[in-house]
């Protein structure tokens, strides 16, 4: 095994820190003007980076529908702490990704393919690219949606769709494309603005958290499809590869770490407030009593907040479904094309060659974009359904990718002293266990209820 893992690693890495840094023009004179922009970019580095985007981006149209449907269903009082513990589990697991990405140099499905040999690497890729169609599906549904609240039709939306993730992935540099994506990135916090339009108790939301309220009188099947599809909205398989590969796409070193951790933490911190507040959002709906089956299949849920917050409030969610579905398409799309580039071992695998020199590259990550449209179009789609088995679909298959994701990071060989320590182990190997016993109740209760046992 030593002889293959060295042939495997044989080629050197290389150390991009300095452009990490912004430190790489050394034409400009004066020591304390190069002192200030290392500082300015390594403190841009902590709001623009692969962790934030990471984060940012798997709040994602499912996932804020997700959000919504919890608030909608059960009010805030035992889904806000919940989620604020998924997006802490989320920070640990992308924190390996992105230290792993630093120290290797290499992407997450290039490791697996080295470390565990080809049928894995391949069952690892096919896996995420099956998974990443149905939730790019998602996407364009959410910006379907919100775009539809506004009187845009549905072709339209998947145009424009289509139209962001070509555009981006013309640019033939990773920096453009992390700033656009960044950029779009930061408006997954006007659900915060929805959150004061629907004017929560705050000693209630802080109660909730602080007792963390008892488990709300429902059904065992419908309550365990929300857990299941709460933590497929914060801990997938694709942040896995977009993470790792984007670490190394953006020239993250191992004197990087330190950034990517905080970077990692920022975005996991930004991300778990605006899923709460698009939970609390939608809260008016669970204390008003309104049925959202009335609402496009339950997606609808602009139109079904505008009597309860107003036009201003419902439009601002409507806005916030068409951020997150782009968002996710551009980073979700980007995993795809790292994903299907490192399985392949072709030379071009980053944002920064063009489309003339990594033609694969770039046509996965537009081709998803626009197999996803075009299904969208299909008409009659149950919206919700889709939305939220999308989410179910990552937490069913994420247990297989944590298990590669502790090996790597726990082998010595590659990793030296920066493989994980005993307390990162302990919640790595919970956080693994605890998704597969969540999907695994939700398949169990799922079955006897088809056989016709009730356990409500």
């Amino acid at each position: 095994m030593q002889q293959q893992l060295g042939s495997a690693f044989a080629d050197p890495l290389t150390d991009f820190s300095d452009r990490a840094y912004g430190q790489g023009n050394v034409s400009l004179g004066h020591s304390a003007v190069k002192v200030v922009r290392g500082r300015l970019s390594w403190m841009t580095g902590l709001l623009i980076g692969p962790g934030v985007l990471a984060m940012l981006g798997e709040n994602d149209g499912p996932s804020m529908l997700s959000y919504a449907a919890s608030g909608a269903t059960y009010g805030f009082g035992f889904f806000v702490p919940f989620i604020l513990l998924t997006f802490a589990a989320a920070y640990i697991v992308q924190e390996m990704a992105m230290r792993l990405g630093a120290v290797t140099g290499r992407g997450y499905g290039e490791l697996v393919f080295q470390r565990f040999g080809r049928f894995w690497g391949w069952t690892s890729a096919g896996d995420l690219i099956v998974t990443n169609l149905v939730t790019l599906i998602t996407e364009v549904i959410a910006i379907r949606l919100g775009m539809g609240f506004f009187g845009i039709p549905a072709w339209g939306a998947a145009a424009c769709s289509i139209a962001l993730v070509t555009v981006a992935s013309w640019g033939g540099r990773y920096s453009r494309w992390e700033r656009l994506s960044a950029g779009l990135a930061i408006f997954n916090l006007i659900f915060v603005a929805v959150a004061v339009f629907a004017r929560p108790s705050a000693g209630d939301i802080v109660r909730s958290v602080a007792e963390w309220s008892p488990l709300p009188k429902a059904g065992a099947q419908a309550f365990l499809m929300m857990i299941v599809s709460n933590i497929g909205a914060t801990v997938t398989p694709w942040m896995l590869f977009f993470q790792q590969s984007a670490s190394v796409d953006k020239g993250l070193a191992i004197r990087d770490i330190r950034q990517g951790r905080l970077n990692t933490a920022i975005g996991a911190v930004l991300a778990a407030i605006a899923g709460c507040a698009a939970l609390v959002a939608a809260t008016p709906l669970f204390v008003h009593h309104v049925d959202m089956a009335q609402y496009l299949n339950g997606a609808g849920f602009a139109q079904a907040l505008r009597p309860i917050i107003g036009t201003p409030g419902a439009s601002l969610f409507a806005l916030g479904l068409i951020e997150a579905g782009a968002v996710a398409l551009l980073t979700i799309s980007a995993s795809s094309a790292y994903a299907v580039a490192e399985m392949t071992r072709v030379v071009g695998r980053s944002f920064d060659t063009s489309p003339a020199d990594a033609p694969l590259f770039h046509a996965t990550n537009v081709g998803m974009t626009l197999l996803a449209g075009l299904i969208v179009l299909i008409p009659g789609a149950p919206l919700m359904a889709i939305s939220i088995n999308a989410n179910l679909l990552a937490t069913i298959l994420m247990p297989a990718a944590l298990v590669f994701l502790l090996i790597l990071s726990n082998d010595r060989e590659i990793m030296g002293d920066h493989a994980n320590r005993r307390v990162c182990n302990i919640l790595g190997v919970s956080i693994a266990a605890l998704v597969a016993l969540a999907g695994t109740a939700y398949a169990v209760v799922g079955f006897l209820g088809a056989l016709g046992l009730n356990l409500d």
